[in-house]
């Protein structure tokens, strides 16, 4: 009688452990899936990438001049530079803050950035969804400008992005640039969308690309052989650790804002108007 109980109690008990570790098991499964990217950019758009709650990230982005700019500038080495000095600090393990000032133009931007979805390791949810958005201010003389408005400029972008594999990412990134001042062969809201991935060749090191095209286009009527419609085209390695990030690579854009870029970009890559440049970024955890 005594071994029946034994019995009985033993097949009461392994459904339950059986179920309680499946139960476990899926919640582990179920974990949001590991960052598609390394780092918080790609070259010159923003990935889906947000640190955990409190951590401090500093950024330098940096642009020589064009490599076909001049005849004594050692490959735009010597030739006037674009800078952007950043930080972004992430509030909530979903929402990141963050400030940059830009040489060119002398560009603030504030900006702000929020997971909206994650990609989970079941892929119950295949992508991850992250909104990022800027209100940036030109801080020239005011005699550049009728209206204190006209300083202003936004950018607002959605992210979709799939960590494929361990090595192979890739994201979408529909976006919209708006100026309040604008040349008046132009509009004030430009829709583009980007397209960037990266490749990881070892446990540090990947190749990435990042292409941009704008959807809007205009042309301007006294400048026909000018094109204000050329995609942005960017190829380059990223060397990262837990701790910071640096991209190194070659692009055509210049202006490190991405409004800046897909509103005025008038460099052909395929013409040899790219530049070098690099990004790098560290995290402080508090």
């Amino acid at each position: 009688m005594k071994n029946l109980k034994k019995i009985l109690i033993a097949f009461l008990i392994i459904p339950l452990t059986i179920f309680s570790q499946q139960k476990e098991k899926d919640s582990i499964i179920d974990k949001p899936q590991r960052p598609a990217f390394e780092s918080s950019t790609i070259i010159n758009n923003q990935t889906n990438v947000l640190y955990t709650k409190n951590t401090l990230e500093i950024q330098m982005s940096h642009r020589f001049g064009l490599i076909n700019g001049g005849e004594n500038d050692l490959a735009g080495f010597w030739a006037p530079s674009n800078i952007r000095i950043g930080l972004s600090y992430t509030i909530l393990d979903r929402v990141t803050i963050g400030y940059g000032t830009t040489k060119f133009d002398r560009l603030q931007d504030f900006n702000l950035k929020v997971a909206l979805l994650r990609q989970t390791r079941s892929d119950k949810i295949p992508v991850s969804i992250t909104y990022f958005g800027n209100a940036t201010i030109n801080a020239k003389k005011k005699e550049n400008f009728n209206l204190k408005q006209d300083r202003y400029s936004y950018f607002n972008q959605i992210i979709i992005a799939r960590r494929f594999s361990p090595k192979f990412s890739l994201q979408i990134a529909p976006s919209i640039s708006h100026y309040n001042l604008v040349e008046t062969f132009m509009e004030n809201d430009r829709i583009a969308v980007a397209v960037g991935g990266r490749y990881k060749i070892s446990s540090n090191t990947s190749i990435m690309f990042d292409y941009s095209q704008p959807i809007t286009q205009w042309d301007d009527p006294d400048r026909p052989d000018v094109d204000f419609n050329l995609p942005g085209i960017s190829l380059g390695v990223e060397f990262g650790t837990s701790g910071h990030a640096f991209q190194l690579f070659i692009t055509n854009y210049n202006g490190i804002v991405p409004q800046k870029n897909y509103m005025f970009n008038q460099n052909d890559f395929f013409k040899g108007d790219f530049l070098i440049g690099f990004n790098i970024t560290r995290l402080y955890n508090f």
